[in-house]
C-alpha cells in the first residue's frame, strides 16, 4: 500500500471544531481494528489450559495452535496493501471484521485441535489486515495538525484490546469456578472466551459503515464526486474540495511506488538501513514479550499458581502494558527514541534475569509444582517490570522508528520487510516457548535476557536517533 508514504498536502489552516470531533470519531472507528488485533492475539492466553485438557495435547502441539494465528497474520499483512488499493480501505475493514467474527465462532466450537488451529489462522489473517489498514486509513484522513495524536489511537487500541481480552477471560473463568476447562452452560469456559471476540467484531463492522472511504483511494480510482463528499465529511463543509483534490492528485503523481529491488545494494545484500530496521523488528520479539501475552496463564500455573490467580496476574500485566504505553507516548518526543530504547533494553535485561533466577527455584512436577514465596514474589515483580520497560520503550519505539528512519523512496517497501520479520520472530518465539519452558523455564528466560542485552548493544552501535529529524534523515 503506497498511500501511507504520500507527502503531507493538507492546508495549514486550523480545522473547525465540528470537523475535529468528526475526524476523531472516524479515527477511533478505524482503530477498532487495532482493538481486535490486540484482543484476538491475546485472548488465547486464558484459553490455553482448557484447550490442552479438552484435546489432551502436548506442549509442542499447544505451541503450534497458538502460533498458527501468527502465520495467518503474515498472510493478511502481505495481502492488505494490494487488496486495499483494489477494493478500498472500508471494504478491507469489513472483510477483517467478518474474518474476526467467523474465526471467533469457529475456534469456539472446534472438532479437533487442528481444526482449532485452522480457525485461529483465519483470525490471524484478520489481524494482519487490521494491522495495516487501520494506520494507513488514519494517516490518510487525519488533519496534519492532529495526525500524531490520532495515529496513536491504533497503538492505544491494541493495548486496550489485550487488556480487555484478559478481563473477559478472568470474568468468564470466575463464572466457571476459576478454571477455563470447567463447563459454563452448554460450552466450556475457554470456548466462551474465544467466542466473545464476536462482539467487538460486529461493532467494528457497524462503525466502519459510518465512516467515509479514504479520499486518496477515491481519487486514485477516479471517483471524484465521492472523494469531494468524503473531504467535506472529514474536513468540514467549508473545505475547498477542488483545491484539496488537486493537491492529492499532485501528491499521487509525485509518489513512486516502492519496489523490493530498491532495498538491495549494500555490502551484505540489503542496504545497511534496511538491516537496521530488520534488527529492530526482530529484537522486539526475541526478548519474549509475547510469552507474557500468549502464555502467562500456563506460565504461572507451571510454578504452582492456581489458574484463577494466574488469569488475574495476566490482567494486571495488561494494565501495566497500558500504563507503559501512555508513558511512552508522553515522553518519546521529549527524551528521544534511542535513549528510550536503551533504557528499555537495560530494564528488560535486569527484569528477565531476575525472573530466570526466581524460576530456577521451581520444584515438583505435575500437580505438585511449587516456588518459594520469596522467589515467587520476585518473579511476579520481575514480570510486571519487564512488561513496563517493554511498553515504555520497544513497544512504541519500533513502530515510530521504522516509520521515520527509511528514506522516502524505500520507506513503504522497507517497512513491509521489517514488519514481515517481526511476525516471523513473533511466530518463532510463540512456537518454541512451550517446549523450551517444559525443558527448563529458567534457562528459557536466560535466553530472553541475553537477547535484551544484545538489543542494548544493537541500539548503541547501529541505530541513529530520528527524533526531530526530517523523514529519512538519520545522519
Amino acid at each position: 500500500m503506497t498511500s501511507s508514504t504520500f507527502p503531507d498536502t493538507r492546508s495549514t489552516r486550523e480545522p473547525a471544531k465540528p470537523s475535529l470531533r468528526r475526524v476523531t470519531f472516524i479515527a477511533a472507528a478505524a482503530a477498532i481494528g487495532g482493538f481486535l488485533f490486540g484482543y484476538d492475539s491475546a485472548v488465547i492466553n486464558g484459553a490455553v489450559t482448557g484447550i490442552q485438557q479438552h484435546f489432551a495435547i502436548s506442549s509442542s502441539e499447544t505451541g503450534t495452535i497458538v502460533s498458527s494465528a501468527l502465520l495467518g497474520s503474515a498472510v493478511g499483512a502481505a495481502a492488505a496493501g494490494g487488496l486495499a488499493d483494489r477494493i478500498g480501505r472500508l471494504r478491507v475493514m469489513h472483510i477483517a471484521a467478518a474474518l474476526f467474527a467467523i474465526s471467533a465462532l469457529g475456534s469456539s466450537m472446534p472438532f479437533s485441535a487442528w481444526d482449532l488451529a485452522a480457525w485461529r489462522a483465519l483470525g490471524g489473517v484478520a489481524i494482519g489486515l487490521a494491522s495495516l489498514i487501520g494506520p494507513t486509513y488514519i494517516a490518510e484522513v487525519a488533519p496534519a495538525h492532529y495526525r500524531g495524536r490520532l495515529a496513536s489511537f491504533q497503538q492505544a487500541a491494541i493495548v486496550l484490546g489485550i487488556t480487555a481480552s484478559q478481563l473477559v477471560n478472568w470474568v468468564i473463568a470466575q463464572r466457571a469456578g476459576g478454571e477455563s476447562q470447567n463447563s459454563l452452560g452448554p460450552l466450556e469456559a475457554w470456548q466462551w472466551m474465544l467466542m466473545a471476540a464476536v462482539v467487538p467484531a460486529v461493532l467494528y463492522s457497524l462503525l466502519a459503515s459510518r465512516i467515509p472511504e479514504s479520499p486518496y483511494f477515491l481519487i486514485t480510482t477516479r471517483q471524484l464526486p465521492r472523494a469531494q463528499a468524503a473531504l467535506r465529511d472529514i474536513e468540514g463543509p467549508g473545505v475547498d474540495t477542488e483545491a484539496r483534490v488537486a493537491e492529492i492528485q499532485l501528491a499521487l503523481h509525485r509518489t513512486d511506488k516502492p519496489r523490493i529491488g530498491d532495498l538491495f545494494g549494500g555490502r551484505f545484500g540489503l542496504l545497511p538501513i534496511v538491516w537496521t530496521g530488520i534488527g529492530l523488528a526482530v529484537f522486539q520479539q526475541l526478548v519474549g514479550i509475547n510469552v507474557i501475552f500468549y502464555y502467562s496463564s500456563i506460565l504461572w500455573q507451571s510454578v504452582g499458581i492456581e489458574q484463577s490467580s494466574s488469569l488475574l496476574i495476566s490482567l494486571s500485566t495488561s494494565v501495566i502494558n497500558i500504563v507503559g504505553t501512555v508513558v511512552a507516548m508522553l515522553f518519546i518526543d521529549r527524551i528521544g527514541r534511542k535513549p528510550l530504547a536503551l533504557m528499555g533494553s537495560a530494564g528488560m535485561a535486569v527484569s528477565l534475569a531476575l525472573a530466570a533466577w526466581a524460576f530456577s527455584y521451581k520444584t515438583g512436577s505435575g500437580d505438585s509444582l511449587f516456588i518459594p514465596d520469596t522467589q515467587g514474589t520476585v518473579a511476579l515483580i520481575a514480570a510486571h517490570t519487564f512488561v513496563f520497560f517493554f511498553a515504555v520503550s520497544w513497544g512504541v519505539v519500533l513502530w515510530v522508528m521504522i516509520g521515520e528512519m527509511f528514506p522516502p523512496r524505500i520507506r513503504a517497501a522497507a517497512m513491509s520487510v521489517a514488519t514481515a520479520f517481526n511476525w516471523i520472530a513473533n511466530w518463532a518465539v510463540t512456537e518454541t516457548f512451550p517446549r523450551l519452558s517444559e525443558w527448563n523455564l529458567s534457562a528459557t528466560y536466560v535466553v530472553y535476557a541475553a537477547f535484551a542485552v544484545l538489543s542494548f548493544g544493537f541500539i548503541g552501535m547501529f541505530v541513529r536517533e530520528t527524533n526531530g529529524k526530517e523523514l529519512g534523515d538519520t545522519s
